[in-house]
């Protein structure tokens, strides 16, 4: 850890690991700023870091010193200092700081005297530790990892998500729509597919989120793979027209980059706060299929899988991201397009004299997608309920119960194409943790260190709703997993009745956890309602 005065050092040391190695720019430990900080004691003479190595540096005195034939005046000069910092650092690591200077050259290319303060800075904090030998014992050499050839870029979340787009389009020989209403943290997706109009992209910038996600199913209906992206606020607008979507059964995949709520909520902040809105946000039932991505790179195989699934199935489809996917960055492997597989929409044949709108493949209880100016197949959609393979307006009670199931039926079999679920730690384990979203870090890192405590534990990640089979590897556990129409907290109590469940297990909701059960929240109305034992978690 570097910290760079007293208040970052008081504000992160419960990050730091006991034994690891603490930096500090000793010229910032003034009597001022260390009272300003809350500390009593200056804390690198009091002993209350003595549980790390503490490497205390000049770096303001040595940054000022080494670009003194380059700046004149003190702020100019101080502006590096985190340059110094970063010098210490590739020497406990063994980097060459060649790469640096290349990066340095290429960022501040008509700024030579930037580019030469921050050379002669970092390599000024590489010299402080190569010289005192202070950091001489924790020396370490990381060796370079084994990675598949290929061309890598560094590439944030949101970006990933519009290549993805951009692929499936391309392997599906479509155009691709995009209909959206710029909304943090979701802009940068429509601002990178604004940038490709020679890969086929269309962008509209909407009014508002209804006119977006309206002219994305527009777009639908006349055979391009249409999109939309939002937010958390955004996505609640766009429920209705997904709603139209699901009842016209039309391929339309919506982003939802997800921010701290409910209403305006924390724009800046990253949440995973949007999911039973994105399962049950709609009047009636109004079943889509919804994915989350896991890290900002595979966002883009999670966007490339929204728009195979929603194409090939005939349905809207949800993905799930969230700010901290979306705006951070990850080291991405571009893959070859012969590496993807082909997405084979079911298009309706021309003059086909058996073609009705709702017909549906026996198996898979997919419509075929009649595109306008096909031969034959005109055909009218809209908002009311559909006789069943007509595709007229009919308000029978037999007919709705019937296209209501269809239409649930048909997501519900789009999970036998899922893979299987991915599971790491003991095969024999007495604990599983289960996640969802960008928590894959920090759970991943949660099961490694139980296992390193000598506990035995198993990591799941959901995938798909349905998957157990690393639930099957816990001693003595046998999960109840379903997929059905509903309230959740009805659907929960109701499910470990009839299947004679000893225990439902609930988590709290809120970004951090709450002391008490929110009144009407899912798991209060579960705990209300369950006549099994139930246990609530953070």
């Amino acid at each position: 850890m570097v910290a760079m005065n007293p208040a970052s050092l008081k504000s992160n040391l419960k990050w730091a690991k006991k034994g690891g190695i603490i930096i500090v720019d000793i010229d910032t430990f003034t009597d001022d700023t260390i009272q300003k900080a809350g500390y009593t004691n200056n804390p690198l003479e009091d002993d209350s870091l003595s549980s790390y190595i503490l490497v205390k540096a000049p770096m303001t005195t040595m940054t000022v010193e080494a670009v003194k034939d380059i700046f004149t005046d003190k702020k100019s000069a101080e502006r590096s200092r985190n340059m110094f910092a970063l010098g210490m650092i590739f020497y406990i690591f063994s980097k060459d700081l060649t790469h640096t200077d290349a990066y340095l050259e290429k960022k501040f290319k008509k700024k030579p005297d930037v580019v030469a303060a921050n050379k002669a800075v970092v390599r000024a904090g590489y010299n402080f530790c190569e010289n005192t030998d202070v950091l001489q014992a924790e020396k370490a050499k990381v060796e370079q990892a084994e990675m598949p050839k290929g061309k890598y870029r560094n590439i944030t979340g949101n970006i990933a998500t519009a290549w993805g787009l951009l692929a499936a389009a391309e392997k599906a020989n479509l155009p691709l729509f995009l209909g959206s209403y710029p909304i943090t943290p979701a802009t940068d997706i429509l601002i990178e597919l604004a940038k490709h109009k020679s890969l086929g992209a269309r962008v509209f910038q909407a009014e508002d989120e209804i006119a977006g996600i309206c002219s994305a199913i527009g777009a639908s209906f006349a055979g391009a793979m249409a999109c939309t992206s939002t937010s958390g606020p955004g996505l609640s607008l766009k429920s209705e027209a997904i709603g139209l979507a699901v009842m016209t059964e039309l391929p339309l995949v919506i982003v939802d980059v997800q921010r701290g709520g409910p209403s305006t909520g924390l724009p800046t902040k990253t949440e995973q706060s949007d999911l039973y809105q994105a399962l049950f946000g709609r009047n009636g039932e109004a079943p889509c299929i919804v994915i989350a991505a896991s890290s900002s790179a595979n966002s883009f195989y999670y966007a490339f899988e929204a728009a195979r699934l929603s194409l090939e199935h005939m349905t809207p489809t949800i993905l799930l991201t969230d700010g901290y996917l979306g705006n951070g960055s990850q080291l991405f492997r571009i893959p070859k397009m012969s590496e993807l597989p082909t997405i084979n929409p079911p298009f309706a044949t021309p003059n086909d004299p058996t073609y009705l709108p709702y017909k549906r493949n026996p198996e898979t209880l997919v419509r075929e997608w009649a595109i306008p100016g096909m031969e034959g197949l005109r055909h009218r959609i809209g908002g009311l309920e559909k006789l069943d393979g007509k595709g007229s307006v009919s308000t029978d009670n037999a007919n709705h119960q019937l296209m209501v199931n269809n239409r649930a039926e048909k997501v519900q079999k789009v999970a036998d194409r899922l893979p299987d679920q991915k599971v790491l730690g003991d095969e024999d384990a007495d604990l599983l943790v289960v996640g969802w979203g960008g928590t894959e870090g920090a759970l991943k890192l949660a099961v490694e260190e139980l296992r390193e405590e000598g506990k035995k534990a198993l990591k799941g990640f959901e995938k798909k709703i349905e998957d157990e089979k690393c639930a099957g590897k816990c001693k003595n556990i046998n999960f109840i997993t379903l997929i059905k129409q509903g309230k959740p907290a009805d659907v929960i109590s109701e499910t470990a009745e009839e299947e004679g469940a000893d225990q439902i297990i609930i988590g709290k909701s809120g970004k951090h956890g709450l002391e008490k059960l929110l009144l009407g929240s899912t798991a209060e109305r579960v705990v209300r309602k369950a006549k099994v034992s139930v246990s609530v978690v953070p």
